[in-house]
């Protein structure tokens, strides 16, 4: 019953031609006729018994290169199949299984495969959307020569591909905080441990014999050991506004993803100055990133959705608690008056603030979603009077408190607003 099951289109047709030639050779009493009806019959039986009953075993593996590509980007996938047992196969129809973001499945028809062959195939992939894709799992359909019979068998390995937010190149900016002068590219502040001097001090109980300080020890006739040092670390703090209502449009264009390339971009920047970066949106702390491991950034940013939340007050509580940051910057969306007032509160003496604003105004006049309707009813003026007069209003409080505040529209590029984050004039 098996075998049945296996027979193609073509072979069913062969089948059911062949007993009706079997019916009519019968009726007519036709023995030439009947010789025919029996060899349209035995091919589709004959093939199906030996396709499924042949045991050919195939091995698997694939290869993404790269794994981790920016949206847009494309990625190779190898596949690489291996006949294992002693006996040829037959035709190959090998599919891959993809997801629709990563467009059509990808479909190839391999000739005879030899014993202990191998056969290598090449496709490309690439996705608009960010995300974590499966790639797979594999089927392969083992065909006759006469294409009457298909045998589907597959394999259960998959892989994942990464598509991480688009990154922007930004030039470098001085983001020293007021304590550190001009000299730094970014502010230095302590870790919490502390930085412990340099110098010797007194012996203690428990401490490592070898870390005794032999020339301070005879100078001062008491045992001394070094104390530990640790390098001053560069911390800062990354805020990710991803509530749904402060953002606009649709897709890879609107602001909610361009909000998250942004905060990809600053912290791929950021962390290729060896800052410590902490990761948080409206939800609270999200990821801390090491100087110089952005990868794990992006990472977290290609998962990331949009948020029920209305308020940035869990975001701001997490600043808050986290301390030690010595720069901050907020990727924002729609921002009131109020949260505005959080956020400037965050601003203290010594801390470099900068505020990526999205203006909105300028999503909606290029959707048309809501000038359109509202246009409509003669209130679209009104509207777009109102939401400019909340954005210079938040953006007054933060420039008042120190920020330095970087004015994003639709279309614009990162990179050209980017320099004014180094420029204290922006903040009043």
């Amino acid at each position: 019953m098996t075998g049945l099951k296996a027979l193609t289109p073509r072979g069913r047709s062969f089948l059911a031609s062949g007993v009706a030639a079997l019916l009519c050779a019968l009726v007519l009493g036709e023995h030439d006729l009947l010789r025919v009806a029996v060899l349209i019959i035995a091919m589709p039986l004959i093939a199906s018994m030996v396709v499924t009953r042949t045991r050919y075993r195939l091995a698997s593996t694939r290869r993404l290169g790269p794994a981790r590509v920016q949206a847009g980007e494309e990625s190779t996938v190898t596949l690489r199949l291996e006949n294992v047992t002693r006996l040829p196969t037959g035709l190959l129809l090998v599919e891959d299984t993809l997801q629709y973001a990563l467009g059509t499945r990808p479909r190839f028809v391999l000739d005879r495969m030899e014993s202990r062959g191998v056969r290598e195939i090449d496709y490309k992939v690439s996705s608009d959307l960010r995300g974590r894709f499966p790639v797979g799992p594999l089927s392969v359909r083992i065909a006759d020569p006469f294409g009457l019979v298909e045998l589907t068998r597959s394999f259960t390995v998959t892989d994942t591909l990464v598509v991480t937010p688009e990154v922007v190149p930004l030039p470098p900016v001085r983001l020293s905080g007021e304590h550190s002068g001009g000299g730094d590219s970014r502010t230095r502040s302590v870790a919490a441990a502390g930085d412990d001097d340099v110098a010797p001090r007194e012996y203690r109980q428990g401490d490592d014999l070898r870390r005794v300080h032999w020339r301070s020890t005879a100078r001062r006739g008491e045992l001394m050991v070094r104390r530990e040092e640790q390098e001053l670390q560069s911390r800062g703090a990354l805020l990710l506004d991803t509530r749904r209502h402060a953002h606009r449009g649709e897709g890879p264009r609107s602001s909610f993803e361009v909000a998250v390339s942004a905060a990809a971009s600053i912290g791929v920047h950021l962390s290729a100055e060896g800052l410590a970066l902490r990761l948080v949106t409206d939800q609270g702390a999200r990821h801390v990133v090491d100087g110089g491991q952005s990868w794990s950034l992006l990472d977290t940013l290609a998962v990331i959705r949009q948020s029920t939340a209305r308020s940035l007050e869990h975001g701001v509580a997490a600043l808050r608690q986290g301390g030690g940051d010595g720069l901050i910057i907020a990727v924002l969306g729609a921002l009131d008056l109020e949260e505005a007032q959080a956020l400037a509160q965050l601003r203290r003496p010594g801390v470099t603030a900068v505020a990526v604003l999205l203006d909105l105004a300028s999503w909606d006049r290029a959707s048309g979603d809501r000038a359109s309707g509202d246009r409509a009813s003669g209130n679209g003026a009104s509207w777009d009077a109102v939401a400019d007069d909340g954005a210079r209003a938040a953006r007054s409080v933060l420039t008042g408190a120190g920020w330095r505040v970087l004015d994003l529209p639709a279309g614009a590029s990162l990179a050209g607003v980017w320099p004014e984050a180094g420029n204290k004039r922006s903040a009043a």
